[in-house]
């Protein structure tokens, strides 16, 4: 006879739930413990698995209908059973309604007795005094639950009728307060906490491949940050001077590619930055490739600026903007998001100043460009109103010392101060 799969009892006091949407469709082929579909209440959302393999005979409510405890949900044509097992099975159906009650449970579904029987107390209960002489009364579905739990019902008063012990009781208990459904593979969500209401996202794709990389990064490298003020005055000039002139040329000029270039070209004199760890050995790579974090609405990307040392400000002003365009339309190039060897991250365009950057692991640092700002600054013994580019500069202290950190970072903002972006990867 085909198994007609119930809606469960999943605890919480729950009596009906909404047929949020259907994995499968009738005539579907189905395995066990498949998911079949998710039920929302007024408490949680449930993700139904399968208890059988077999065929889907039938959807007993529609995408958005309600079901309640105990209704049937799905109809199974097991793999045993024949179409002729299946036609009979409708025909019976349809000429005789079965009225056997049926209580469903997160631990199993069987069919409830008609008059509950007590169930008389064990000899290791009898040494309780609460259970002498005292009859147990439960449902299979329960009792079942119970032994599941560990629980011995003979410790719990039953609040339904009569003295009828409920899984509510059980779950009341100390030893209930593990998740029933777990035991039947059925996932729970719940749309509350202890304080109320909440919402969840999904963490996957992007987002959960840079949750994963960064939680790498952070229990491997010892991660240490610098921070620096750069007077960005002379930049800031040099940058609205060449403003109009790349924008003729349909270039979008920003601060980004003069410090790409500075920091390429300080990278060289100072090989611990451009490094990575393996094992016992220090990686010195002696191509400078500059990754540029980019923020998309899948997620975080860093697309590579390749050989930057050897490019002039306005081919790496082009090739940054293509390739955050291309991030963000995701059309870029698997390699072009490879290959990097230093990493750089600006959140001075959302208004941060200075931060803490995430080392793109395996690399050995990663700078954190934050917004200009003016300050007053005394310079030759008078205050003028300068414009400060902050800089945050994490790096793997396992590879580089506190020391050469700072030696790097002065020398790129020595070149940042000076508007010198001259140079490439040949050694001095």
């Amino acid at each position: 006879m085909p198994y007609e799969f119930k809606f469960p009892d999943v605890g919480e006091g729950i009596h009906e739930g909404e047929i949020v949407k259907w994995f499968v469709k009738e005539g579907d082929k189905i395995k066990a413990d498949d998911p079949l579909g998710e039920i929302e209440t007024d408490k949680a959302i449930v993700e139904m698995p399968s208890p059988k393999s077999g065929k889907i005979m039938k959807l007993h409510v529609h995408a958005g209908g309600i079901i309640h405890v105990g209704e049937t949900m799905v109809t199974i044509l097991e793999d045993h059973e024949t179409e002729e097992d299946a036609k009979k099975h409708m025909e019976k159906k349809a000429e005789q309604k079965n009225d056997v009650p049926y209580t469903g449970s997160v631990v199993g579904f069987l069919e409830e007795a008609k008059d509950i029987k007590p169930i008389q107390a064990t000899a290791k209960q009898e040494s309780s005094a609460k259970s002498q002489d005292v009859g147990i009364t439960a449902t299979p579905a329960v009792r079942n639950l119970a032994k599941q739990l560990k629980v011995d019902l003979a410790t719990l008063i039953g609040t339904g009728p009569g003295g009828r012990i409920t899984i509510e009781d059980i779950q009341k208990s100390g030893s209930g307060k593990k998740e029933p459904t777990a035991a039947a593979g059925i996932k729970v969500v719940r749309k509350y906490d202890f304080f109320g209401y909440i919402d969840r996202v999904p963490l996957h794709g992007v987002k959960k491949a840079v949750a994963s990389k960064m939680t790498e990064s952070i229990f491997t490298a010892a991660q240490l940050t610098n921070m620096h003020e750069a007077d960005a005055t002379d930049l800031y000039s040099l940058r609205e001077k060449e403003k109009a002139k790349y924008e003729k040329e349909g270039i979008k000029l920003t601060f980004m590619p003069y410090i790409v270039k500075a920091v390429a070209l300080c990278l060289k004199d100072h090989p611990n930055l451009n490094a990575s760890l393996e094992g016992d050995e220090i990686i010195l790579k002696k191509y400078y490739n500059i990754g540029v974090a980019v923020d998309s609405d899948e997620g975080l990307f860093v697309p590579v600026v390749k050989g930057a040392q050897d490019k002039d400000i306005k081919t790496i002003a082009k090739e940054i903007e293509k390739l955050a365009n291309d991030v963000k339309i995701r059309k870029a190039n698997m390699m072009d998001l490879k290959g990097g060897s230093f990493t750089i991250s600006n959140l001075g365009a959302v208004g941060v100043e200075f931060f803490t950057p995430i080392i793109n692991y395996p690399e050995s640092a990663i700078l954190g460009v934050g917004r200009i700002v003016e300050k007053p600054v005394v310079r030759n013994g008078k205050i003028e109103i300068r414009k400060i580019l902050p800089l945050s500069l994490t790096y793997d202290h396992r590879i580089v010392d506190g020391a050469q950190a700072a030696r790097f970072m002065n020398d790129v903002m020595k070149r940042l101060e000076s508007c010198n972006f001259e140079g490439s990867s040949e050694k001095h």
